[in-house]
């Protein structure tokens, strides 16, 4: 049976493959500690705290515990208040939505692609082009959008960011007297964070554009 393209089918893969890659990209700096690690004497935070490289550590890793796994929060041997702790709460709280839609784009996609496969579906191609070379080029404008407006002012888009995804709370401007994690977790760490997620995602696009433009390529070798 030759199915009929359908046009809500590939524009709900478009934006499947989309929030896939960009939660996906937000969680490679979250799930992959090492990517601190190496920062903590590539950032100087030693020679900058007087802490060692281990309390450093130590002190990362119970935080990420507390917001990935859900344990009890801590901060190693640094002094912490229930400010700090309130602000990592509310942490926790996007990153569990940023896994959530990982989760859910990525059975999505899959459940699409074998609808697909089994000739159960046919994606309509806008501009000749399938859902995931649009998916590639959204994604991808938006990060070059908002990585260069962050380029220009990253203190600016630095506090933007947080209005927004933390309106109306100020427990993210931290005293390091009274929350000593936080200079161990520098702006320059989350610089290299936002950079880390805009080279996996525009890799990641990369990778939906040139499948997109290969699988057509074999189509119209195909006759198809």
């Amino acid at each position: 049976m030759n199915r009929k393209p359908s046009k809500s089918a590939s524009l709900l893969c478009t934006v499947v493959l989309a929030l896939l890659v960009l939660s996906f990209s937000i969680s490679v700096p979250i799930l992959f500690r090492p990517f601190y690690y190496v920062q903590i004497n590539a950032l100087n935070l030693p020679q900058q705290t007087g802490w060692s490289t281990e309390t450093i550590r130590e002190a990362y890793d119970q935080v990420l515990d507390f917001c990935v796994l859900g344990k009890p929060f801590g901060t190693g041997q640094l002094a912490w208040s229930e400010s700090g702790r309130s602000h990592f709460a509310d942490v926790r709280g996007l990153f569990l939505l940023d896994f959530a839609v990982l989760a859910v784009t990525a059975l999505l996609a899959v459940l699409l692609l074998i609808l697909y496969k089994r000739g159960r579906l046919r994606f309509y191609r806008f501009g000749g082009r399938g859902p995931g070379f649009w998916a590639g080029v959204l994604a991808a404008g938006l990060v070059l959008a908002v990585g260069g407006l962050a380029a220009l002012d990253f203190n600016r888009a630095f506090t933007v960011f947080h209005a927004i995804f933390f309106p109306g709370k100020d427990n993210w401007l931290f005293d390091p007297a009274t929350d000593q994690i936080i200079l161990v977790m520098p702006e320059a760490f989350f610089r290299n964070c936002a950079i880390l997620i805009g080279v996996v995602l525009l890799v990641c696009c990369g990778a939906l554009i040139c499948f997109d433009l290969l699988h057509r390529h074999r189509e119209k070798n195909r006759g198809g």
